[in-house]
């Protein structure tokens, strides 16, 4: 099944842009948790060559290598999934067979993310972000599948779900209510103990910040842990699973969209969901969304959901999108001393 062009080969290599250092000249916005108006932004630079991007930054004392997955669309089931079978039948049809990214091969989700997980070790990643629909429904023969995975790796990780990782097509529920459920019920190893909606993880003065905006919506609670770490003050990253609106990008980019909402929603049938709300996003979600793209501190946002890479400067702040990892694609972050 084809989604989103997804089936269609990405080749390597396809983004070459240098974005030059950097300074935001707009004052943050929420001044009521501290940050000065005067406040500078850090100074960095970023260069994007295909999957690959460099950020050189202000203060940062060593490299730290960050590896982002997204999309990985998992869909191996066992016999603890008949109850569920007719909400996870198109899903566990959709991702069967792929193309792989490079070479345009035939290869499947578990193997992609297989060799995902051996190119990190061998590259050195000092975390591997992982941004959701890593399934394609919560399965438990898959969530086990994956633990072993990760375990046996040795490698560090951070995960925040998808809206596919906690969705069961056509089970009644919103959406809030069901991705509670299912996050409790089957997800829960994955988040190592840490609040299922957000967290944090210091990597070597990167602060990795995780949000699950996956019903599109952002809460009065995580607005204000975005805000406590950008008052923190240490060089911030973003990884959400939806991307944040960028202007001129597609409604698929719908965290913060101005367009977002019952009108633009045309595939809540197809999906089984509750549709969209008529009065669009809630304050919360714009207010998170305008202070992103003013913290003086995010280097950048890091999404997935679209099933394409691509690259957006907002407000000076660069937002990548990687491809699926079900194609085996991932996006190679790394973070080093700026020298001025």
């Amino acid at each position: 099944m084809q989604r989103r062009g997804f089936i269609s080969r990405m080749a390597a290599g396809t983004l070459g842009i240098g974005l030059g250092t950097t300074a935001a000249a707009y004052p943050y916005s929420a001044r009521k948790v501290g940050i000065s108006a005067a406040t500078p932004a850090l100074q960095r630079t970023v260069s994007i060559n295909g999957h690959q991007a460099t950020f050189y930054v202000e203060g940062l004392k060593e490299e730290a290598k960050i590896l982002h997955v997204t999309d990985t669309h998992l869909f191996r089931d066992d016999a603890r999934g008949l109850p569920y079978t007719r909400y996870s039948a198109r899903m566990a049809k959709a991702y069967n067979q792929t193309t792989h990214w490079q070479s345009g091969e035939t290869t499947h989700p578990e193997a992609a993310f297989e060799e995902t997980l051996a190119h990190a070790k061998e590259w050195g990643a000092d975390l591997v972000g992982l941004s959701g629909d890593i399934f394609s429904f919560p399965s438990e023969a898959a969530v086990e599948w994956v633990m072993e995975r990760l375990q046996g790796s040795g490698l560090e990780y951070l995960y925040t779900t998808g809206n596919h990782d906690w969705h069961y097509e056509g089970m009644e529920g919103s959406l809030d209510a069901l991705r509670s459920e299912w996050s409790e019920k089957r997800l829960k190893p994955l988040f190592q103990g840490a609040d299922p909606l957000m967290a944090v993880r210091e990597i070597k003065g990167v602060n990795v910040l995780s949000l699950d905006n996956s019903t599109y919506e952002i809460t009065a609670a995580q607005l204000e842990f975005f805000r406590a770490q950008v008052q923190v003050g240490k060089p911030l990253i973003l990884f959400v699973h939806i991307p944040l609106y960028a202007p001129g990008r597609s409604v698929g980019y719908g965290c913060g969209h101005p367009d977002w909402g019952w009108e633009a929603d045309r595939n809540h049938e197809l999906e089984g969901r509750q549709r969209w709300p008529k009065a669009g996003h809630t304050q919360v979600t714009m207010d998170f969304y305008r202070e992103v793209f003013q913290a003086p501190n995010l280097l950048g946002v890091f999404a997935g959901h679209v099933h394409r890479q691509s690259v957006d400067m907002i407000q000076g702040i660069p937002q990548l999108v990687t491809a699926p990892n079900a194609t085996g694609a991932f996006m190679e972050l790394n973070f080093l001393p700026l020298k001025t």
